[in-house]
This record gives C-alpha cells, sequence and structure tokens, in this order.
C-alpha cells in the first residue's frame, strides 16, 4: 500500500539521482548512434562494429554506477520499504513531460533490484506494469526531429518526392545515380501497388533517422494511398563510385526479415523510441514490440518487455513446461512451454568429457554473440537471473531433470512466504523456438530437404563471413524458423575464424596408419579438419547429393583458410537481409545481358 503522504527528504534526492544516472545512459547511447552516420560516410566499418559492441556494455555500466551512488550517498539497501515506495511516486513524478519514460522505469528496476533483496519486488515497489502511457509522446524543442516526415506526391511528382525523401536525409557523399536508383524504387512500388491511382491520403511516411547496421543504412517507411499501406526500406550502399539504393523491400514479410531477432540490432538516433516502435509495429503488426526494442538497440527494455509477455501469458495458459523435443544437449538442458514460441536453455552442471568447458567459458560464448553480427544465422537470447516460476506449471520429469543436471542453479521454495510454490532458476538463456534441422530433414518433402540443406550451406557460409566457427556443425545444433531460414542456435563451441587452424589431413604415413581407427597426425585445440566434416553430415544420399552440388567448398580447407586471411586483411564482407537477385545492380546486369544476346 503506497504512503498517503511524501514524508522522507531523502526519497526524492534518490529519485533525482537515478533519473540523473538514466539520462546520463540515454545521453552516452544516443551519441554513438548519432556518430553511425559519419562511421558510415566515412565506410569505418570495423569503427562501426566496435560502436555496436561497447553501447550494449553502457547499460550495465550506467547501471553500477547509480547503484553505486545511491549506497555511497543514501546507504541505499538499508532504507526501509515506505521510503523506496516514496522513492517511487517521486521518480513517477519525475517522468512527466519524459521522452523515454519506459526506458527510464526499465533503469529504475535494474538499479534497485540490484541493490535489494528479492522480498522487495511486487508491484508496488518496482515497475512491474507501466506506470507512465507512451501514446503520442512527440519530440520537441529546438533543433528536435520529429518521428516521422510525410511527403505528398501526386503522380505527377511521385519520383521528385522519392529524391526529395533521400535527400533530406543530409548524406554528404554523392550517389553514384540517384536518378536511376529512384527510377528503380518508384517502378518496383508501381508494380507492387497495381493500377497506380493516387487517392484521397495519398503519402510517403517515413521515419526521420536513418537505420545503420553492416554495412548499410536504411531509410524506413510506408506508402499510404487511400486505405492501402505498404511499408518500405531501402538499403543505401557504398558502391564503386558512390552511394547506391541497393534495392526496395515492400511486404511486411521483407520488413520481418530485415528485423529479424537473428541479426545484430541496428544504431537509430531517436528521441522517442516508443513513437518508433508504435510506427514498426505499423508495418510488423506480428511482430512483438519486445523485439522491436531490442532490434533497436534497446535490448533491455527489450527484457522488461518479453518478461512481461511471458507474465501475462503463463496467467493466461494452463499447460505445462516441459523437456524440449529432440536431441538432449551434452551441455545446455532445453525446455519449454508448447502454448509460448521461446525455449529456456540452463547451462548443466557438469558435461561429458568430451566437451572440455566450464560455466564460464559458456557464458563468455553467449556473450560473443550477442555483441557480434549474428548476420541473420545466430538466434538472439535473452539473459535473466532468478527466474521463478509456479511449480505447478512444471511436469515431474523436467524437475527430474533440472535436480539431476543442475542442482546449483536450483532452487525450489516458497521463497517470499505467501505459500506459493516457485522454481527459481538463478541462470537461464530464453530464445525464439525453431523446428531442429535434423526433425525437419526427418519430416520434409524432397524439395523442403533439398532448400533446407541449400540453405544450411549458406548459414555457414554466412557464418563465415562474419568471422564465425560454428565448432560443432551437426544439423540438430540448427534450427528452421517459420520462413524457412536456417539458424544456427548451439554456441558452446564457436570460435572466430581467424583464431583457427584450417588443415587438409596429412596422408597415412603407412599401410598401418591408413588401415587404423584412430587418427595419426597431431591435432591441436584450434585446428580444424574441413575433409572430416563429410562423414559426420552426408550419410544421407539424398542430402549429400545437394550438398555437394552447391557447397561442396565446404569440405575443402582452402574456402575456410581463403576467408581467414581476408578478413585478417581488414576486409568486412557483405551480408544482405535480402536474395542477392533482389538487387538493383543484379537486376540491371541480368537485363542488359538479356539485351545484348537478342
Amino acid at each position: 500500500m503506497f504512503p498517503h503522504r511524501l514524508t522522507d527528504s531523502r526519497a526524492f534526492e534518490i529519485a533525482r539521482a537515478l533519473i540523473e544516472g538514466f539520462d546520463r545512459h540515454y545521453r552516452l547511447f544516443s551519441q554513438t548512434n548519432l556518430e553511425a552516420k559519419a562511421r558510415f560516410e566515412a565506410a569505418d566499418w570495423h569503427g562501426q562494429q566496435r560502436a555496436q559492441r561497447e553501447r550494449i556494455e553502457y547499460y550495465d555500466k550506467r547501471v553500477d554506477e547509480a547503484a553505486e551512488r545511491l549506497q555511497r550517498e543514501f546507504q541505499a539497501g538499508a532504507l526501509k520499504m515506505d521510503v523506496w515506495q516514496q522513492v517511487k511516486l517521486h521518480y513517477i513524478g519525475l517522468l512527466v513531460d519524459h521522452k523515454q519514460p519506459e526506458l527510464a522505469e526499465t533503469f529504475f528496476n535494474s538499479v534497485t533490484t540490484k541493490i535489494l533483496h528479492r522480498s522487495y519486488f511486487h508491484n508496488d515497489f518496482i515497475f512491474v506494469r507501466p506506470a507512465v502511457a507512451t501514446e503520442y509522446i512527440e519530440s520537441d524543442g529546438p533543433g528536435a526531429l520529429p518521428t516521422y516526415r510525410a511527403y505528398y506526391p501526386q503522380q505527377a511528382t511521385w519520383r521528385s518526392a522519392w529524391r526529395q525523401m533521400v535527400q533530406d536525409f543530409g548524406l554528404t557523399l554523392p550517389f553514384e545515380d540517384l536518378g536511376r536508383d529512384i527510377d528503380d524504387v518508384a517502378g518496383t512500388l508501381e508494380q507492387v501497388l497495381g493500377a497506380f491511382t493516387p487517392r484521397a491520403n495519398f503519402q510517403i511516411q517515413v521515419l526521420s533517422s536513418l537505420f545503420f547496421r553492416n554495412k548499410a543504412a536504411y531509410v524506413v517507411g510506408k506508402v499510404i494511398n487511400g486505405f492501402q499501406e505498404t511499408p518500405f526500406a531501402l538499403p543505401i550502399l557504398h558502391g564503386r563510385e558512390g552511394l547506391v539504393i541497393d534495392t526496395v523491400l515492400h511486404s511486411e514479410d521483407d520488413l520481418l526479415m530485415l528485423f529479424s531477432y537473428a541479426r545484430a540490432y541496428f544504431m537509430v538516433h531517436m528521441d522517442v523510441p516508443s513513437a518508433y516502435v508504435q510506427f514498426l509495429r505499423s508495418l510488423m503488426p506480428r511482430k512483438p514490440r519486445a523485439e522491436l526494442y531490442s532490434a533497436l538497440g534497446l535490448q533491455k527494455q527489450g527484457k522488461n518487455s518479453f518478461y512481461r509477455d511471458l507474465l501475462y501469458h503463463l496467467r493466461h495458459s494452463t499447460d505445462t513446461f516441459r523437456i524440449a523435443p529432440g536431441i538432449k544437449g551434452m551441455v545446455m538442458l532445453v525446455f519449454d512451454l508448447p502454448s509460448f514460441p521461446f525455449v529456456f536453455k540452463v547451462i548443466k552442471d557438469y558435461y561429458p568429457p568430451q566437451k572440455d568447458t566450464t560455466r564460464e567459458q559458456i557464458k563468455g560464448k553467449y556473450l560473443l554473440v550477442k555483441t557480434h553480427d549474428r548476420v541473420g544465422r545466430m538466434a538472439d537470447t535473452l539473459e535473466y537471473s532468478n527466474v521463478a516460476f509456479p511449480r505447478a506449471r512444471f511436469d515431474d520429469e523436467l524437475i527430474a531433470e533440472l535436480q539431476k543436471f543442475c542442482p546449483s542453479l536450483l532452487e525450489i521454495s516458497d521463497r517470499d512466504g505467501d505459500g506459493q510454490i516457485e522454481v527459481i532458476i538463478s541462470h537461464v538463456y530464453i530464445e525464439r523456438r525453431m523446428i531442429p534441422l535434423n526433425i525437419y530433414l526427418q519430416e520434409a518433402t524432397p524439395a523442403q530437404v533439398a532448400a533446407a540443406v541449400v540453405e544450411y550451406g549458406n548459414a555457414i557460409k554466412d557464418l563465415v563471413a562474419a568471422n564465425i566457427f560454428p565448432g560443432d556443425m551437426l544439423w540438430k545444433n540448427f534450427g528452421v524458423t517459420r520462413n524457412g531460414k536456417v539458424v544456427f542456435y548451439d554456441y558452446d563451441e564457436i570460435e572466430y575464424i581467424t583464431d583457427c587452424n584450417f588443415r587438409r589431413v596429412p596422408p597415412p604415413r603407412n599401410e598401418e596408419d591408413e588401415m587404423s581407427g584412430e587418427i595419426w597426425y597431431s591435432v591441436g585445440p584450434k585446428d580444424v579438419f574441413p575433409e572430416t566434416f563429410g562423414p559426420f553430415l552426408l550419410g544421407n544420399p539424398a542430402v549429400r547429393d545437394v550438398f555437394m552440388a552447391h557447397h561442396a567448398d565446404l569440405l575443402d580447407p582452402a574456402f575456410w583458410q581463403g576467408h581467414k586471411e581476408r578478413i585478417l586483411a581488414g576486409h568486412v564482407h557483405d551480408v544482405f537481409p535480402y536474395e542477392p537477385a533482389r538487387r538493383f545492380s543484379v537486376r540491371r546486369a541480368a537485363a542488359a545481358e538479356a539485351a545484348a544476346t537478342v
């Protein structure tokens, strides 16, 4: 119950210290995003990658700083409950007219839960639900950008509106041929929109900031023509003689791929994140808010929003958590809730002898994936500590499995003293559920098998381009998404390509070596022999035929070594969130070739 009066003078000072800590965090976060434009224009791809990694660390650093300040100035850990309730009320007051209230609420939770015992964490103390509405918040003040800009072309000015829209982003580098690119964009969208008749409410709405990731800058918006809304994104790249618009993405599925949970977070400058999320939801109504916040680089807000979704789902469902279907992992215990499209992964306390690793090393691999460019081929994970689930929702077989393999991470008790038995897991990763590739191949038609094997090889090649060696490349460590993409999700053996030694298998020294079941050559800890992949992966003749037709180079050490040398030389590969055939340059080349043969 909240106190009727704000009686403690320390409460307001604590609330103000907390909001100052958050504002400092968001200021540094925004500055990094703002500088992404200059890095893009300078083609400073390594700087962009470095900024991406460092930005992920900002939040925890600011939380630690704020917690330390509260302890130092207010002995915050010793304050009574009623003081903290007053702190929360003052904090809510400070969020009036704030541009990022939902992020500030999450920051409040992060700092206070770091200081205080879990028994404090209930609805009238932390922000379990948002206290401040985020609808219709807008940027204002000198120099503030609106969330989006609107353009109102008539049919005769359709192309000039697109040109003006691109120019309004103020990129300092010239385009190779902006008129040519605008013709390609406008012509493609005219085909998509069908009979092109501008109606009342004909406009183009575009978010005011560019979205930067990998080696591209994206324009994101929608075309509104009467009652029809068409989302779009324009990737802008460095061409040979200037900037180019590479293609136009023009459907919800295209945008879902662009904002996939298997891709790195965007860098985008925004005063009001909730307004960006609301706009993006109008383009992708099936995309959860949690994933959009994460895609915008606000992964802590994504975690908070996801956890609220989980609690809501648990309240409105009755099925039980179970051991996840599929081959059990040697390092991770995986369970799921059939009605919820995510899996929960817990690091086991011990592993078979062939897994020479530790809990800290495994956590380090997952952090590597979090901070790396996932290029659409590695699933993002949400990492949580001390997650409490109702014991009644766990089947007994899963409880027995947790008690056997993860006893150090498991507590089953009425820890809050409210009569509700809970399963408390001290460390868990949560990620999107996919169909394990080995199961998919067993149930697929021949055409689906062929497509999945091609996708599997493409996934590995995209990972190689991003300087990632998957380690264990067995089919069971890859999953198939709703749209048929193959994504890697087992990270305990990943390495940087540049840290590996790719070797050919030496010829046997004699007949005895050739007949031996044991290897006759030395193997270092980072040695990889691509020729040996075949026996583990290609036992099925149908799979082998497709693989060898499309990806035989993956069995050749020269393929891997060549990529390693290019990466060491500083090359950053382009990895596109769309098929290469959709690139305007590819289409123009194909058209020119067809014209030359006539």
